[in-house]
Formats: C-alpha cells, structure tokens, sequence
C-alpha cells in the first residue's frame, strides 16, 4: 500500500523530496503514540476517581474520544508508516484493533482497496460496506449506531468463516488469515466478558465500552468528512477533503486531516504531512478542497436533504 502514489501527485513533488518526507522514525512513532497513551492514562484516572459524580463526565467524554482516536494510529500502522520497524506496525496495530473492534488485517486490506479506488462505487471498498447514503442511514452512522452494529457483525461473521463477497480483493491465504485474526478477537472479548463476571466487575463497560461507544460520533467528523460529498473522479486532490481543524485534533488523528496529502501519498508518514500539504499546494498554485468538521457535514446534510447520495461525480 505504501509503494503506491496518485498520478497527479508525480508532477508536484520531485522524486527525492518525496523519498525524504517517506523516511518513518520509531521515534515519531512512539512519541505520539506515548503522548496518547499518556492522556488515556489521566482520563481513565479521573473516570475512576469520579465515578458517579457529574467531575466525572469530562473525563468520560474525554476517554470516549481518546479511545476511538487510537485508530488513527491503527490507520497509520496499515501503511507500516507509523513506524520506521515493520513489526512495531504489526504489533501496535493488532493491539489497537482489538480495542477498537476492528481487526488490523482486515483492515488493511480492505483500506488497501479503498486507496487504490478511492471514490469509485464499484470498487472502492467504503463505499461497497457502506452503499448510498440518505439523510437517515448518514445521522445513524454519524452517531455511531449502525457502526458498531456493522463492526460487530462483521467480526462476528468472519470468526464463523463468513467473508463479505465483496472483499474479492483477498487472496486465499488473506482469507484464512483474517477469519483466523477475527476469531482471536471474539476469543478475546469472550474472557474479558467471562472475568468482569468472574469478578462482578464492571471496569471493562466504564473505563473502555461505554466511553468509546458514546464518543464515537466525534470520530466520525473525521471519517464522514473525508470523501463524502466530493467527486467520484479518480482524482485524490479532488475526491478527497482536507478537513480543517485545532492543533489539539490534529494530534488526535495523527495528522488524518490532512487527507488529500495523504491519498495522494499514502507512504509519507503522519508526521510529514503537514510539510506535504503545503508543497502540494505549493505545486498547485491554489488550496486543495477544504473544511472544517462542522462545515462538512453541513454541506453533506444539505446535499442529502435533496435526496440519496449521488452516483455521479459531483463538484
């Protein structure tokens, strides 16, 4: 995946540059990742701490949003960019995925399929999971319902050997990998749901379940507001929305909101890509398509209220 570059992207950025903002660092790497873990750390303190007080909302929304966020990160390690070691990528990533309940190897795949046909309703792997928006189905999967319903579902189906017959981007050997990695992770949910019984305890709903669930809608700025509404030309610099955002926001999503920098060169790392967005527009001579995350998604709710998310590429 990281070995792939946008065709218009070749023109804008030369060849050795681009091989100097694709260097990964271990270091980057950790430091965002402790920095998250950090805070996750003082969120979950505070949780405990206030549990059942109103002091303790902040630290509940807080947590919800940090947990969700972690999958920027998963995201990153997808690409193997988070890290400059492979294996730190592959650990780090699993582990993510089992918090979030999205299995990494499914997900890199199917991200696979959806950087190579960003955008095209037949191929593209968002959109075939997710079909035509309406006005309904889009604040259902704003809110974060009809998610957790579908990664639910799909974790579940894989652990029982059920591949969606739309992934016919996994070979044979991708298969048996990713129903034998969804397994793992209902294996998994299974004892930590057959302890907090054990123990009556109910850490597991408050310090990860609850939170992440009830936040998840903050997430969803990010991931709605990146192709929804855009052309489905095959152009990254024109399919894809950077999202303007806070410092602190950026930090959260590991630099995501620079989107069309990273569509258009998925193996430069999290941490160069503001320095990318830049010189693209640089290249360019004018700003790529932008907004912010409210700004988005009013403009995708306005397109909705006239009717289904069209099929035909729009301006």
């Amino acid at each position: 995946m990281d070995d792939w570059v946008a065709k218009r992207g070749l023109s804008l950025i030369e060849a050795r540059r681009l091989r100097q903002l694709s260097e990964r660092s271990d270091a980057q790497g950790l430091l965002q990742l402790g920095s998250q873990l950090i805070a996750l750390a003082v969120t979950g303190a505070g949780i405990v701490r206030f549990w059942g007080s109103w002091w303790g909302v902040p630290f509940f929304l807080a947590h919800g949003i940090l947990i969700n966020c972690l999958y920027a990160g998963q995201h990153e390690m997808s690409h193997w960019t988070a890290f400059k070691s492979r294996w730190l990528n592959n650990v780090v990533g699993a582990a993510i995925g089992f918090v979030v309940i999205y299995p990494a190897m499914w997900d890199r795949w199917f991200h696979f399929a959806h950087h190579r046909n960003t955008q095209n309703w037949e191929k593209d792997a968002e959109l075939l999971a997710r079909g035509r928006y309406t006005l309904a189905s889009y604040l259902l999967y704003l809110s974060g319902l009809t998610y957790w319903y579908g990664r639910a579902r799909s974790t579940l189906r894989l652990a029982f050997g059920i591949v969606p017959p739309y992934a016919t981007w996994l070979n044979a050997e991708q298969r048996r990998q990713v129903i034998a990695e969804a397994r793992w992770h209902v294996a998994g949910y299974a004892a930590i749901a057959l302890l907090s019984l054990a123990f009556r305890s109910w850490l597991a709903v408050e310090l990860w379940l609850a939170p992440m669930v009830a936040m998840k809608w903050f997430h969803q700025l990010q991931n709605i507001g990146e192709h929804t509404g855009m052309t489905h030309r095959s152009d990254t610099l024109q399919n894809t929305r950077t999202l303007i955002v806070p410092a602190w926001v950026r930090w959260l999503m590991w630099n995501m909101p620079y989107h069309a920098a990273h569509h258009t060169f998925p193996g430069v790392p999290f941490h160069a890509l503001p320095r990318l967005h830049h010189e693209i527009e640089d290249g360019l001579g004018q700003k790529l398509p932008s907004a912010g995350y409210f700004a988005a998604q009013a403009a995708i709710l306005r397109m909705l209220w006239r009717g289904p998310e069209p099929l035909e590429p729009v301006s």
